[in-house]
C-alpha cells in the first residue's frame, strides 16, 4: 500500500495519466480491502464528495459508520485530501443474463404443447425450410 501511495503522490505523473476521479477509483480497493470492494461499485467524485454505490441498505449503513476510517485510509493511499466526505448510495439491481430455452429443453421438461423438432437446431432459415419440406415428402 505504501508503494501505491508514493505513486499517487507524484502529481506530475498522476495528472498526465489520470484524473482525480480515476485516482480515487483505483485507490478504493486498496483503501477498503477486497471484501468491501466486492460489494461496492462505481466510485465517482463530485465536488469533494466520493459517491460509492453499494449492494443494499445493510452495506450502506455499515460503510457509513466506517466512513471516517475509510476517508483516513484514502488520504494515506492517495496522499490527497481532496475528498472530504463519503456518500454511499444503493445501486440499482442489475438484471442477470437470461438464456432462451430451446424447444428440446422445454419438451424434455414436459411443457405441454412443446414437441422437440430437430429442424429447430438448424440456424439457416432456408436450409431449415428445405429440410422440413424434404422430411414432409419422405413421410408422405
Amino acid at each position: 500500500m505504501e508503494r501505491a501511495a508514493r505513486l499517487f503522490k507524484n502529481k506530475s505523473v498522476n495528472r498526465e495519466i489520470m484524473s482525480d476521479e480515476d485516482v480515487f477509483r483505483a485507490a478504493w480497493p486498496l483503501a477498503v480491502g477486497k471484501a468491501i470492494a466486492r460489494h461496492t461499485s462505481h466510485v465517482k467524485l463530485v465536488r469533494g464528495k466520493l459517491v460509492v454505490q453499494v449492494e443494499d441498505a445493510i452495506w450502506q449503513r455499515q460503510l457509513h459508520t466506517l466512513s471516517f476510517q475509510i476517508l483516513d485510509r484514502l488520504r494515506k493511499v492517495t496522499g490527497n485530501a481532496l475528498v472530504t466526505e463519503l456518500e454511499f448510495r444503493i445501486a440499482i439491481p442489475r438484471r442477470t443474463v437470461q438464456r432462451a430455452e430451446s424447444i428440446q429443453t422445454l419438451a424434455a421438461n414436459g411443457v405441454p404443447g412443446m414437441q422437440a423438432d430437430e429442424a429447430d437446431t438448424i440456424l439457416d432459415p432456408v436450409l431449415k425450410k428445405v429440410y422440413r419440406l424434404s422430411r414432409k415428402k419422405a413421410s408422405a
